[in-house]
């Protein structure tokens, strides 16, 4: 019998960095140009046949660019085991962003061990290079390891240049580990939200009440 494992993966970052493209390249294998803007949270499942034994039904959860401003990240973030924090290698702005990101991902939510939840750095649109900050931006290599990242990758939708490569090196961290599980649910349909009336846990493993998501929250 094959083992479900459910896996939560966010995808954060400020408005227009790509992020829905990257999820709709990455499930879909599909490219526009023409995204609209995400309101508040999206997510889409990749079902992984990662061996012989085990199946991941991978989560990608798109957060609106603006939420880090609200107050509904607790909530969208409950549950979640990992991280792709993106920005735009055309604007300075949203590399600017990156730490207040990885700050709220990591004063929000948190595995069972107290430990961050692990996130990769993605320098999207890298097909647009000679338009971008490649000789402003540091050293990512040493910016991302002293920020807690597991690693960062140049990436674009467009081209679908490395977006595989980073979501599998999430992911293999994610089941090397295998420390810290996400309530027992192989229902990819069903949302976490808190238990109304009680003291709220960083713990990103520790939520009980399940609700489908309105169908207009597909993306």
């Amino acid at each position: 019998m094959q083992r479900e494992r459910l896996v939560k993966v966010l995808v954060v970052g400020d408005l227009g960095v790509g992020k829905t493209a990257i999820i709709r390249r990455y499930v879909h294998q599909v490219f526009s140009h023409h995204y609209r803007a995400t309101i508040g949270v999206d997510f889409a499942l990749k079902v992984l046949h990662w061996d012989s034994g085990t199946v991941i039904r991978l989560q990608l959860w798109d957060i609106a660019g603006q939420e880090r401003y609200g107050n509904m990240t607790r909530v969208y973030y409950r549950e979640a085991v990992g991280a792709l924090v993106v920005f735009d290698m055309t604007r300075a702005s949203t590399f600017q962003a990156v730490l207040k990101w990885k700050g709220d991902l990591d004063a929000k939510v948190a595995l069972c061990n107290g430990h961050p939840v692990p996130a990769v750095l993605l320098a999207n649109k890298c097909d647009q290079q000679k338009h971008g900050l490649c000789a402003k931006l540091p050293k990512l290599e040493n910016f991302s390891r002293e920020q807690g990242f597991l690693g960062w990758y140049e990436t674009s939708a467009k081209d679908n240049t490395n977006i595989d490569k980073a979501i599998m090196h999430l992911v293999e961290h994610i089941m090397a580990s295998d420390a810290e599980k996400p309530a027992v649910d192989s229902d990819p349909n069903r949302v976490i939200l808190p238990t109304p009336n009680r003291r709220q846990s960083r713990c990103s493993a520790c939520s009980t009440l399940h609700t489908p998501p309105r169908e207009d929250e597909q993306l």
